[in-house]
């Protein structure tokens, strides 16, 4: 079955986690939408975030490659745009590209995000090909008032007049609208900010907490009441912040239905326009959240709460269904350019699993590559890790100190038994540290520190280098504990 160069429509939420959606059994959520669209779509149940922060995603999002060869190693440091991307190949396959929402990747501050010169990407190389309409901002998760705004190709702010995921939406209605009425297919990319926090009720619609007043939110199963020796500070939990965790959570589960709300509203568009007969349509997420999961918050682990993310993906002509591939996020590009008859670059280091997807039957990768490549926003050793996912098991291991963790998902699918050192997982252990080898030596990926990008990639946080794939490393170059 071949696609005649279909129309892409990207949906992406921030901070939702696969299990905080109806159709994956949460009781808790109100999704409608999502879940009716996910009654529609292809459903890869396996999908994971590779490296689970917001700007190392959205750079092997466009890229398709992973964080050791972007160089996007933690948040506010500036994208080279020294890469071919996922635009560019639009570009010259003849589609009208548009990006509406948050960018994350232009930033060379910590902090500071309101100001037009970390907020403001100017039209040029640093947008990654979206020549066409760019309606977008770095970083905010204020979505009212003087934090909620835009930019088109000026430093000129255009504020919401309404809570920001509402304005957005409207916002892709009408360039959907407009696409619509033009004979050449389009590439829309919405980046929604929610459900990330700040998760106060003054940052939500009113009306949605309210639909979670009688809700018992618990803390999760796998919850530790003391803080992991792994976690950075963003993912370090205060006791003050430990006794809010369940009003966390009814605001997280009020920006999520508020996120339904808009799901719902795009794919009536979609539908009333005709765009579903020749749409490839997305609805997935960055990373997930843990609260208080493994005595963590936040994301950057490679635990299921941060890691699997929802990818509902409606093809024309393809019946829905599960597809459990391990799906990662330097596969979508490739995977979606191939389905929409384009190629992607060489250099490119993701999995299509386009023939898969079409007929059912095709290669398919053995498992997910995951890293961390340092703290979430700030530059320091000892945080990275490295792990591989197959459709059974998970296997990490922390660069600082070598601890190992394995976990059968499939038996214990919130990981609170860790087998790393049980005798008769060893066959396991040494088959997915083997597989985890092979996939970092086919990326030239040796397990450096965080300061080894520091001092030989970035200059005042702008990254100055890419990584090709013109050799591989030799195996033995990898650190002796892996």
């Amino acid at each position: 079955m071949t696609l005649n160069k279909p129309n892409l429509i990207y949906i992406l939420a921030d901070q939702l986690r696969y299990r905080s959606c109806g159709y994956t059994g949460d009781e808790k959520a109100l999704t409608p939408n999502i879940d009716a669209f996910a009654r529609d779509s292809i459903d890869l149940c396996n999908a994971v975030s590779g490296h689970p922060v917001c700007a190392p995603y959205r750079a092997s999002l466009f890229t398709g490659k992973y964080t050791t060869s972007t160089g996007m190693v933690i948040n506010e440091i500036r994208m080279n745009p020294n890469h071919r991307c996922f635009a560019h190949v639009m570009n010259d396959g003849g589609y009208e590209t548009g990006f509406i929402g948050k960018w994350h990747l232009y930033a060379d501050e910590w902090g500071n995000h309101l100001d037009a010169k970390n907020s403001f990407v100017p039209p040029g190389e640093h947008r990654l090909g979206f020549d066409g309409f760019f309606a977008a901002y770095g970083f905010h998760h204020e979505y009212y008032g003087d934090s909620a705004y835009y930019h088109l190709d000026s430093p000129e702010k255009i504020f919401a007049d309404k809570y920001e995921p509402d304005f957005q939406t409207d916002l892709a209605i009408r360039k959907m609208n407009e696409f619509a009425s033009s004979d050449k297919p389009f590439a829309l990319f919405l980046s929604l900010g929610t459900p990330h926090d700040p998760w106060d009720q003054s940052n939500v619609p009113p009306e949605y907490p309210e639909k979670f007043k009688d809700t018992n939110f618990s803390l999760p199963e796998n919850y530790l009441p003391h803080n992991d020796p792994h976690a950075d500070a963003w993912a370090q939990l205060s006791e003050k912040e430990r006794d809010e965790l369940t009003e966390w959570m009814r605001i997280y589960y009020a920006m999520t239905a508020n996120l339904d709300d808009n799901v719902g509203r795009l794919m009536s568009t979609i539908k009333e326009l005709g765009l579903d007969k020749n749409s490839i349509i997305i609805f997935t997420s960055d990373h997930g959240e843990l609260f208080g999961a493994h005595g963590r918050r936040a994301k950057n682990i490679f635990y299921e709460e941060a890691v699997r993310v929802p990818f509902l993906m409606k093809i024309p002509g393809c019946e829905p269904r599960s597809c459990d591939a391990c799906f990662n996020t330097v596969d979508i590009m490739p995977t979606l350019l191939s389905l929409m008859g384009l190629h992607a670059p060489r250099e490119a280091e993701g999995f299509d699993i386009s023939r898969l997807l079409l007929t059912g039957d095709g290669p398919e990768p053995e498992g997910a590559l995951m890293m961390c490549c340092g703290k979430t926003a700030d530059f320091g050793d000892g945080n990275e890790w490295r792990a591989i996912r197959t459709k059974h098991y998970t296997y990490g291991i922390f660069r600082a100190d070598g601890e190992e963790h394995l976990y059968d998902n499939v038996e214990d699918p919130y990981q609170q038994n860790n087998l790393a050192g049980q005798p008769e997982y060893q066959m396991i252990r040494h088959g997915l540290l083997a597989l985890m080898r092979s996939r970092m030596k086919k990326i030239n990926d040796t397990f450096p520190s965080n300061t080894y990008y520091k001092e030989n990639w970035i200059r005042n946080r702008h990254i100055l280098k890419t990584a090709t794939l013109n050799s591989e490393i030799d195996i033995e170059d990898i650190p002796d504990n892996l």
